[in-house]
C-alpha cells in the first residue's frame, strides 16, 4: 500500500473533516446530517466510528463502522423457536456477540464507504482493514474483545478488490439479495406501470386496492410523528420482533430524530382506519434513488387489508410520479417485492473471526446459521 495514504478514526461526527460531505454528495447515508442521526439515536447496542482516508492532507475516502453488542439483545427475533434457533442464539451470544461492521447494518447496500478516484479500491480496502485492526485495539484497551469483523454489502463487481493479502483469512459470504426496482423511462406516471403489468398481476393490484377500502393514508409532519410516537414504535416492534433474526432494535425516538434532521428528505406515511394509526412506511430521498426505510403495521389489518402489498404499490406510485430512477426495496419479503417488479441484486461480504481456530470453520458453519433463502422470483410484466 502506498505510504502517501493514511487514515484517521473519529468517535464523534463533530470531529470529522469539514470536507467530508464533498465525498458523501452521492449518498445521503454517508452525509454528516445522517451520521449525526446515528450519533443521537443509534440502537442501544450499537456504537459508531467514522474513518477519514487521506492522500497526504487531502481527504480521498470516507467510511463508517458500527460496533454491535449482540449480548445486549433480549431476543434476536421471536418468530422461530426451534432447536437450531436456540443453538444459534447461544453461539452468537457467547462466541460472536461483539461484532465490528464496516458498513451500516441498519441498511441494505453499500452505504459504508466511498473512495474518490485518487484512492484505488484495493488500496482503500487495505487501508480500511488497517483501520478496523486499530479499532479492535481501541476496543480491547477498553475491555471489549471483538469476535467478528465484517465488511458488508458489496456488489459482485466489487468483490475482486478484496483479492489482496489483507483479506486472505476472511470468508466471503452472501445473504439475502437487495431487491431493486428499476423505473422504466417509458413510465411517466403510475398508470403506465399498471398498464405494463400482465393480467395476473393487474388483478393482484386490483384485489389489493379493493381490500384496502376504508384505509386512509397521509404524509405525517414532525409534529404528528411526535404525537403518534408511542404507537409508531409499537407498530415497528410488531414487525421487528417477528423477523427471524435481528441484530438491533431502533430507539423509540428514532423516526422523530430522523425527521428533525433530514426534513423533507425523509417521508413518513401513516395509514389510518378512522383515527387509529394501523401502519406506516418511510422513504428517504437519496439522489436519483428512493430508499425504503423501516415500516410497521398492525398484524390484523395487514392480513385483512393486504396492507404491506398496498404500501409497496404506494411507494412505486410515489417514485414514478416524482421522477426517480430506482427504488431500493432492501432485503426481506423477497417474493412479494418480486411480484411488484423488484429484481434481486446479490450482495457480498467478507467475514473474519478473531479466534484463528474458530475462523477455520466460519465458512462451514455460516450456512447453518444463515441458510439459503428459498423463494420464487416473479415477473409481473407483460
Amino acid at each position: 500500500m502506498s505510504s502517501t495514504f493514511s487514515f484517521q478514526i473519529y468517535s464523534s461526527v463533530k470531529n470529522i473533516p469539514s470536507s467530508w460531505d464533498s465525498l458523501a454528495v452521492t449518498n445521503i447515508f454517508l452525509s454528516r446530517d445522517y451520521l449525526e442521526i446515528l450519533a443521537i439515536s443509534a440502537p442501544k447496542n450499537m456504537q459508531c466510528h467514522f474513518i477519514g482516508m487521506f492522500q497526504n492532507e487531502e481527504l480521498v475516502g470516507i467510511a463508517v463502522t458500527q460496533y454491535i453488542d449482540l449480548s445486549k439483545l433480549n431476543s434476536f427475533g421471536e418468530r422461530d423457536h426451534c432447536l437450531k434457533t436456540i443453538v444459534r442464539d447461544f453461539v452468537f451470544k457467547n462466541l460472536s456477540s461483539n461484532v465490528l461492521v464496516l458498513g451500516n447494518n441498519m441498511l441494505t447496500g453499500q452505504n459504508g464507504c466511498y473512495f474518490s478516484q485518487k484512492l484505488p479500491a484495493s488500496e482503500g480496502l487495505a487501508l480500511l482493514k488497517k483501520a478496523t485492526d486499530e479499532l479492535k485495539k481501541i476496543f480491547r484497551a477498553n475491555g471489549t474483545k471483538i469476535h467478528l469483523t465484517i465488511f458488508k454489502d458489496f456488489a459482485e463487481e466489487r468483490v475482486q478488490y478484496f483479492k489482496i493479502p489483507e483479506f486472505n483469512s476472511f470468508f466471503q459470504f452472501t445473504t439475502q439479495p437487495n431487491m431493486i426496482f428499476d423505473i422504466r423511462n417509458s413510465w411517466s406516471n403510475f398508470d403506465d406501470y399498471i398498464a405494463d403489468l400482465s393480467k395476473k398481476y393487474r388483478d393482484q393490484y386490483k384485489r389489493a386496492r379493493k381490500k384496502a377500502e376504508g384505509i386512509s393514508k397521509r404524509k405525517l409532519s414532525l409534529e404528528e410523528i411526535t404525537t403518534y410516537n408511542s404507537r409508531i414504535y409499537e407498530l415497528y416492534m410488531n414487525v421487528a420482533k417477528n423477523a427471524p433474526f435481528n441484530t438491533f432494535y431502533l430507539t423509540e425516538n428514532h423516526f422523530k430524530t430522523l425527521k428533525t434532521a433530514l426534513k423533507d428528505k425523509f417521508l413518513f406515511y401513516g395509514y389510518f382506519v378512522g383515527d387509529e394509526l394501523i401502519g406506516f412506511n418511510t422513504l428517504i430521498k437519496n439522489g436519483k434513488d428512493i430508499d425504503t426505510y423501516f415500516l410497521g403495521y398492525d398484524e390484523v389489518y395487514q392480513r385483512e387489508k393486504m396492507l404491506y402489498l398496498n404500501m409497496l404499490y404506494d411507494m412505486i406510485g410515489f417514485s414514478i410520479n416524482k421522477g426517480y430512477s430506482r427504488i431500493i426495496f432492501a432485503r426481506t419479503a423477497l417474493e412479494i417485492k418480486s411480484s411488484v417488479g423488484a429484481q434481486p441484486m446479490d450482495m457480498f461480504g467478507m467475514m473474519q473471526h478473531s479466534n484463528s481456530f474458530i475462523n477455520l470453520f466460519v465458512s462451514k458453519t455460516f450456512s447453518y446459521f444463515e441458510p439459503k433463502m428459498e423463494w420464487k422470483e416473479r415477473n409481473p410484466f407483460k
